[in-house]
C-alpha cells in the first residue's frame, strides 16, 4: 500500500503546531488592526508571536472606510499600543484617517529608526505637527503624504531634516475649478530633497517652472509621476527633457489604476457567512488544507485580561 503524507480527512493538524517562522509569515500579511482584533485571539502560540517586538517592525494601520467594525475602536489608541509592542524596532508605519499631531509625536518619540512613513487622509496632523517631528526621522528613506492638508512649509523642514530621503509621494485631488497655479511644493522639493530617486505628485498645481526646478536640483531622479498635474505643458522642451532624463515617466493624462490610490478599498479578508470571524482566510497559503485552529480557549494559562486584548475599545 502506498502511504500518503497528507492528513486523513477529519484529522486536521493544529495551527498552533506550525513552526514559528511560518506563523510569523502568515501574520506579516495582515494589517495591525487584524492582528490586534483577531489573529492574536487564535491561540496562545499565536498570541506570543503577536507580542514579539519583531512582529511590529512594520505597522500597517490602513483603514477600510466601508468596514463598520472600525467605528468601535479608538484607532489612535490602537496605534499607540502597536508602537509600544515594537519596543523601538519600528521601521515602517502606515497611518490613516485617525492621525493627529500627538500620535505622530508619540510614534517618533518611541522609534528613532523609522525608514518609511505613510500618512493618508490625516487632516488632524498640522503643518506644525509634521515640522516638529522631522528632526526625529534621520533615517527616513521613503515618505508618502496623500490627501492630507499640508502646505509647502513642512516639506522644506522634512527635506532639510531627512538627508537619506529617496522616495517622496505628495498626492492631492485635482480640482479643475477654480484653476490655480502654484510652484510652492515644487520649489520646496527642489530646494531640499536633492537625493530623490522617485517622486510622485498626483494632482499637484505646479507649472513648467516648478518642474524645471525639480529637474535642475534633483539630479538622481529616476521616476517621476505627474498624473493629474494639468497645469503642465509638456509638448515642447520640458517634455523632451523629461523623456530623455527620466527612466519611468507618467504624464498628466496617463490613467490611474484604482489599486494605486490610497482612498480605494483595502481587502483584508473574507467576511462571508461561512466565516463570521473577523480573521481573514489564510488557507490559501498552503497546499495542504489539513490544518485547523486549536479548539477551546487556552488563554487561562497566559494570564491575559480584557484590557490587554481590547485597550482601544470605546
Amino acid at each position: 500500500m502506498v502511504s500518503s503524507s497528507r492528513t486523513a480527512p477529519g484529522r486536521g493538524r493544529n495551527w498552533a503546531e506550525l513552526p514559528d517562522d511560518v506563523t510569523a509569515s502568515i501574520l506579516s500579511r495582515l494589517g495591525a488592526i487584524e492582528i490586534l482584533t483577531s489573529a492574536q485571539m487564535v491561540c496562545v502560540t499565536w498570541r506570543n508571536i503577536c507580542k514579539d517586538p519583531l512582529t511590529w517592525r512594520t505597522i500597517d494601520m490602513r483603514v477600510d472606510l466601508d468596514d463598520q467594525r472600525h467605528i468601535h475602536y479608538d484607532l489612535e489608541k490602537m496605534c499607540r499600543h502597536a508602537v509600544d509592542r515594537s519596543s523601538g524596532n519600528l521601521i515602517d508605519i502606515n497611518v490613516d484617517i485617525f492621525g493627529t499631531d500627538e500620535l505622530l509625536k508619540y510614534i517618533t518619540d518611541s522609534s528613532m529608526g523609522i525608514k518609511r512613513l505613510r500618512l493618508a487622509h490625516c487632516y488632524d496632523i498640522t503643518n506644525e505637527g509634521l515640522s516638529a517631528v522631522a528632526s526625529k526621522l534621520p533615517l527616513l528613506e521613503d515618505l508618502e503624504i496623500s490627501y492630507c492638508s499640508f502646505s509647502h512649509e513642512p516639506l522644506e523642514v522634512v527635506g532639510a531634516s531627512c538627508p537619506l530621503l529617496k522616495s517622496f509621494k505628495f498626492n492631492n485631488r485635482w480640482y479643475r475649478w477654480p484653476r490655480e497655479e502654484s510652484n510652492d511644493d515644487a520649489l520646496a522639493i527642489a530646494g531640499t530633497m536633492h537625493e530623490l530617486r522617485h517622486l510622485q505628485l498626483l494632482g499637484n498645481k505646479l507649472t513648467n517652472d516648478g518642474l524645471r526646478a525639480i529637474l535642475d536640483r534633483c539630479p538622481h531622479l529616476e521616476s517621476l509621476d505627474l498624473r493629474r498635474c494639468f497645469n503642465l505643458k509638456l509638448g515642447g522642451k520640458s517634455g523632451r527633457r523629461c523623456a530623455e532624463r527620466i527612466k519611468k515617466l507618467r504624464l498628466p493624462d496617463d490613467p490611474i489604476d484604482n489599486s494605486e490610490l490610497v482612498d480605494t478599498d483595502i481587502d483584508y479578508g473574507s467576511n462571508d457567512e461561512d466565516n463570521p470571524s473577523t480573521f481573514p482566510d489564510v488557507d490559501f497559503m498552503f497546499d495542504d488544507d489539513g490544518y485547523e485552529f486549536s479548539s477551546g480557549n487556552d488563554y487561562e494559562d497566559n494570564d491575559m485580561d480584557d484590557y490587554d486584548v481590547y485597550p482601544w475599545l470605546f
